[in-house]
């Protein structure tokens, strides 16, 4: 039996995050404290006092869940996890949680990471959606002919869990695919209100940016395994986690296979750490006799 700690991506935010643990301990206020330094701006501030809306700003969402599970985790005393894993953002949480990145070094790349994926989202109008009851090889091989046929943009981004498969592409090319998965079958095909095409090669020239910021960084190896997102499965060494983690930003979140190795190599407790409890329900989905909970 071995319990796994796993982490929230965008998305899981709520205006008021994070208080909690500010008013908690002086540990805590330490940290996000030393986070307004970092980020030149007082993101404690609109973390606990900002709108929906403020907290949907990319540069502002991101570093926040980050600092909400981060902080969260930290407040955990004498827990060393079987294994991590991170949905999508949540993987740079997952690197502080096995030691791979300290604390000021990832919410740097995450930084960096926000505003390079708002300025590719700017550059090339895009968008997502989320595709619900069809086998994932029925919308791998929609995405497929519709860039085969039209060079339009289409790929699946996001594995969420059986049946919840979410793309990513140009307006166009996500348009298309609606439609031709609907009549496939596909009980919902909802596009997403999101800033551009996440986990696609339109995401290509933030990735060369985070790429540079990546390579210049300390990475350690990591305590327990991460299991990263593009490969799926357990991840030790230094170099591998930063090759697959540059890759992230234009390859797809494997997030229900991540889930269903991790539970093959022996997790039975899943404890997701951050804001909300969208992970919670999707490991229910994935791996029903799991154990879940949630540290916020």
């Amino acid at each position: 039996m071995k319990h796994a700690y796993i982490f929230p991506g965008q998305g899981s935010q709520f205006s008021g995050m994070g208080k909690n643990l500010y008013l908690d301990n002086d540990i805590s206020k330490k940290l996000f404290e030393e986070a307004n330094d970092i980020l030149g701006f007082k993101i404690s501030d609109i973390m606990f006092n900002g709108t929906g809306e403020d907290l949907k700003q990319t540069n502002v969402t991101q570093p926040a869940v980050f600092l909400h599970s981060v902080i969260a985790f930290q407040t955990l005393e004498n827990i060393k996890p079987d294994m991590v894993a991170g949905h999508s953002l949540g993987e740079f949480s997952a690197l502080v949680a096995c030691k791979v990145l300290n604390f000021k070094d990832a919410l740097q790349l995450v930084s960096i990471r926000a505003k390079a994926m708002q300025k590719a989202c700017e550059q090339n109008p895009s968008t997502m959606a989320a595709i619900l009851s069809l086998p994932d090889e029925v919308v791998e091989e929609i995405c497929a002919a519709i860039k085969r046929e039209t060079e339009e943009i289409v790929v699946p981004a996001n594995y969420n869990s059986p049946g919840q498969l979410v793309i990513s592409g140009s307006i166009k090319g996500i348009e298309m695919a609606c439609e031709r998965l609907k009549t496939a079958g596909a009980k919902r095909a909802l596009v997403l209100p999101v800033g551009g095409a996440f986990h696609s090669p339109l995401m290509l020239p933030a990735k060369e940016e985070l790429a540079e910021a990546i390579n210049n960084a300390k990475f350690n190896n990591a305590v327990c395994p991460v299991y990263q997102n593009v490969v799926a499965k357990p991840v030790i060494n230094a170099d591998e986690i930063k090759s697959n983690l540059i890759e992230q930003l234009t390859g797809a979140v494997k997030w229900s296979q991540s889930i269903q190795a991790m539970t093959s190599d022996g997790a039975t407790h899943f404890t997701e750490v951050g804001p909300g409890k969208v992970l919670q329900g999707l490991i229910q989905k994935i791996h029903k006799e799991a154990i879940v909970d949630g540290i916020s």
